[in-house]
């Protein structure tokens, strides 16, 4: 199901029935898996590499290794099936980040019991795991998902129309740049805001998480388009998306 700009230019598009595929199923999975453990690790654990641009040291949260691997895929969804299918998956990351938190933080509050107490306590758990059900680091990450992601989505989107589906490596990079920076800022910004980082990490934690995941998406680029081009065969789909359709809050 090959589509052109022309024909995807209407806005009555829009309420056609969405085709089966074979593995957007799998892909949206994929997508959501990657998106909940990249907060857990966001939360358990800060790496330094020792390393700094000046006075400013390259220490980054343990999430940033798996996140860019959620905008790979964000890539690939937008790009072989278009932004309205692409933003439907986006919510489904959004339920499925709410509800991981929700039920880490009833686990929170349950009572351990007593050699688990003795053994690791709930003061460990607090430490390591305790950031992923609180309050400031959930709406932190939950505000900057959803910012970087239908950032990212529409840059494809809109990058793709105008480039008449040429130079994948541009809208790949091109709408990782701008969707990094908008979750990267929003994230650290509100997590700051709301105590969970110190603001002393505050520039250390943009820049190097920005760096890092940019540059990522860079190095993942051949095999965003290997995946690319064979999930364009498999499914025969290369969906140009209505630009009459990216509003962020429909599913």
């Amino acid at each position: 199901m090959t589509s052109n700009p022309a024909e995807q230019s209407s806005p009555s598009l829009s309420n056609q029935r969405l085709p089966a595929f074979k593995y957007l199923d799998v892909i949206s999975v994929i997508f959501t898996l990657v998106l909940v453990l990249s907060n857990i690790a966001s939360s358990a654990k800060i790496i330094d590499w020792k390393l700094s641009i000046g006075k400013l040291p390259l220490a980054f949260d343990a999430g940033t290794l798996f996140f860019p691997v959620a905008y790979i895929f964000g890539d690939i969804l937008t790009e072989v099936y278009g932004y309205q299918r692409s933003r439907r998956v986006i919510w489904l990351g959004f339920a499925g980040l709410t509800f991981s938190f929700l039920m880490f933080l009833l686990i929170r509050y349950m009572p351990g019991e007593a050699s688990w107490e003795a053994s690791v306590g709930q003061e460990a758990y607090d430490g390591v795991l305790g950031g992923f059900s609180m309050g400031g680091l959930a709406i932190a990450s939950i505000l900057g998902y959803l910012g970087g992601s239908f950032s990212n989505a529409v840059v494809m989107a809109v990058m793709k129309y105008r480039t008449e589906g040429r130079q994948l490596w541009a809208r790949t990079i091109g709408s990782t740049i701008v969707g990094e920076f908008v979750d990267t800022f929003l994230f650290v910004l509100i997590a700051s805001l709301l105590d969970v980082f110190s603001w002393e990490l505050f520039w250390t934690l943009v820049v190097t998480n920005y760096i890092f995941k940019v540059l990522w998406e860079a190095v993942m680029t051949p095999a965003t388009y290997m995946v690319t081009k064979w999930l364009k065969k498999t499914e025969s789909a290369d969906v140009y998306s209505n630009l009459n359709d990216l509003n962020p809050l429909k599913f």
